[in-house]
């Protein structure tokens, strides 16, 4: 979402300052609908005209990013926090991730600004894997791995079951790494599995998206999708929902 008059800005149609005039005139319309409070929240689906003209809609845009860790996915924070369009600035289209990463989980996370599409990857029949690299403090005992994999109740159900290989055991460190393949979207699900077993998320990843990883992206670091790779998730998509 994007503020009024800053999508008509962007759109080249007036200066920052003259869109809030045309906006405070009621001279915009937002899906047909006169507007003219400032500051009104817009998306890349909305329908706006100046003057009753149409602003030609955005091309349909689809980026991979590494997201480093301590960023918020989100297009603006309240607190003043660095967010993940920080790293997408040359980007001019009005992007928005698609779901989140938690502050401190690092990895692949998507933007774009096809409502679509992200509703697509985002519903909860989409049963996308996605595959996170994971170190606990803590060790777990292959019973604990096992459990992991057939499903464990949280607070909120049963997990669905997940693909569970082990890195790294070491008693002296007190510490596994593992890499984790779940088929959800719930909030913070991998730390909660964690912490069913009294272990501490030390470092959290997102290797993993569909059949998308992170090639050779560092941190910060983002690419455009192809328009095969957005096909090929949608088409995962609608093949998970229908199993």
């Amino acid at each position: 979402m994007e503020r009024l008059q800053k999508t008509i800005a962007k759109a080249g149609i007036a200066s920052r300052r003259k869109a809030e005039e045309l906006i405070v005139n009621g001279k915009v319309k937002v899906n047909g609908v006169v507007v003219t409070e400032l500051g009104t929240q817009v998306s890349p689906e909305d329908d706006i005209s100046v003057n009753g003209v149409a602003l030609k809609k955005e091309e349909k845009v689809y980026y991979l990013l590494n997201k480093p860790r301590r960023v918020i996915s989100s297009v603006s924070d309240e607190k003043g926090r660095e967010t993940v369009l920080a790293y997408l600035s040359d980007v001019r289209e009005r992007i928005y991730p698609v779901g989140r990463l938690d502050y401190d989980t690092s990895g692949i996370l998507l933007l774009t600004n096809d409502g679509d599409f992200a509703n697509a990857m985002m519903h909860p029949s989409s049963h996308l894997p996605k595959t996170y690299e994971v170190a606990v403090t803590g060790v777990l005992t292959d019973d604990m791995l096992n459990r992991l994999a057939k499903g464990i109740m949280l607070s909120d159900g049963k997990t669905l079951p997940a693909e569970v290989v082990l890195l790294e055991r070491s008693m002296k460190k007190n510490k596994t790494v593992l890499h984790i393949t779940i088929q959800e979207g719930r909030n913070r699900e991998v730390r909660r599995m964690m912490e069913y077993f009294h272990c501490e998320v030390t470092r959290l990843n997102r290797i993993g998206y569909g059949f998308l990883d992170l090639g050779n992206l560092r941190q910060g670091q983002y690419r455009k999708l192809r328009s095969f790779e957005v096909r090929k998730l949608l088409a995962m998509v609608k093949r998970s929902s229908e199993d």
